[in-house]
C-alpha cells in the first residue's frame, strides 16, 4: 500500500508580525503538486522505518523522524496493536520549503489510518497533525487552503485559474533552515495578503541573504517562456514556476538542467 506526500507551496506569503514568544504571524496561500516523495506499508514488528531515494542519506530514520512521530500518535490514538514497516522514498530537497517532513507526516497519517483500517475522523487525524507541526494539518487535505496564525488557523479557499497548471519547482541544492530565515525577517509589516498572483513572499530577502543561489534560480525561471508567476515557496530555497503549458514548462525545465545540472528540478502540476 502507498501513499504520495505531496509537495507543498506557497503561493505567496506574507509575514504581519512577530509575536512575543518567538513565533510570526503570517498569512499565506497553500498550494500541492501533483507528485512528491512516496510512502509504502508492509507487515511488520512494531514500528520500522526504512529510507531510500536521492535525498535520504540527508534524514534521520531514528524516533525523532516524523514518519516515525506520525505513526506512534497515530497508534496510540487509536489503541493499535498491528506493527507497520515503512518506507519512504526521499524525492524532495531538505529544508527546502516545500514541506517535504510535514508531508511525509501528513502521508503516513493517512496511509496507516487505511492499513490499519481505522475509518479514523478527521478531527481527530487534524488533532494529531496539529501536534506534529505548523504545515502537517494542510498537508493532511493536500488541497489549497489559505493559512494564517502560524499558518495552521486553515480556510478553504478557491484560486480556479491556478488548478491543473502546469508548475516547475528548481532547488540549488542548498538546505536552508527555516529558523534561520525568519530571524532575519526585517519585521516590515507590508500589508494583507488579498490577491495571491499579485502576492509575494516576505521570507525571500532573509533566504537571499542565507543562500544567494536563489536569486539565480528565481531569475531563471522569471524569464523562461510562458510563465505565469515565479517566486520562492515558503522559506525556501526552492522556487517555482507556474506555466500557460507543459509544452512551455519542460522547455523551461530542460533549460535549466543545461546550464544549471546540480540544481534539482521537478516538473508536475497543481492538484
Amino acid at each position: 500500500m502507498e501513499e504520495t506526500a505531496y509537495a507543498k507551496i506557497n503561493l505567496a506569503l506574507h509575514v504581519r508580525a512577530r509575536e512575543p514568544d518567538g513565533y510570526h504571524r503570517i498569512e499565506t496561500v497553500f498550494a500541492f503538486a501533483e507528485d512528491g516523495d512516496r510512502l509504502s506499508v508492509a507487515p511488520g514488528e512494531g514500528l520500522s522505518l526504512d529510507l531510500i531515494g536521492p535525498f535520504a542519506a540527508q534524514l534521520e530514520d531514528g524516533g525523532d523522524n516524523l514518519v516515525l512521530c506520525a505513526a506512534k500518535a497515530l497508534r496510540r490514538r487509536y489503541d493499535v496493536s498491528q506493527g507497520a514497516a515503512l518506507t519512504l522514498d526521499k524525492r524532495l530537497p531538505v529544508a527546502s520549503g516545500i514541506g517535504g517532513g510535514s508531508a511525509d507526516a501528513a502521508a503516513t497519517l493517512r496511509l496507516l489510518d487505511r492499513w490499519w483500517r481505522l475509518d479514523a475522523d478527521e478531527e481527530d487525524l487534524l488533532d494529531i497533525a496539529r501536534q506534529l507541526g505548523a504545515d502537517v494539518p494542510v498537508c493532511l487535505g493536500s488541497r489549497t487552503a489559505r493559512g494564517e496564525g502560524r499558518g495552521d488557523m486553515l480556510s478553504s479557499v478557491t484560486v480556479p485559474e491556478l488548478a491543473g497548471s502546469p508548475l516547475l519547482l528548481a532547488n540549488p541544492r542548498v538546505p536552508v533552515p527555516t529558523g534561520d530565515v525568519f530571524r532575519r525577517w526585517d519585521g516590515v509589516d507590508r500589508g494583507p495578503l488579498d490577491d495571491v498572483l499579485a502576492g509575494r513572499n516576505d521570507l525571500q530577502d532573509a533566504a537571499i541573504a542565507i543562500a544567494p543561489e536563489i536569486r539565480a534560480v528565481l531569475t531563471a525561471l522569471e524569464v523562461s517562456r510562458g510563465v505565469r508567476l515565479a517566486r520562492m515557496s515558503g522559506s525556501g530555497a526552492t522556487c517555482f514556476a507556474l506555466y500557460r503549458d507543459e509544452e512551455d514548462r519542460d522547455e523551461a525545465e530542460a533549460r535549466l538542467a543545461g546550464h544549471h545540472p546540480h540544481w534539482w528540478t521537478l516538473a508536475s502540476r497543481i492538484r
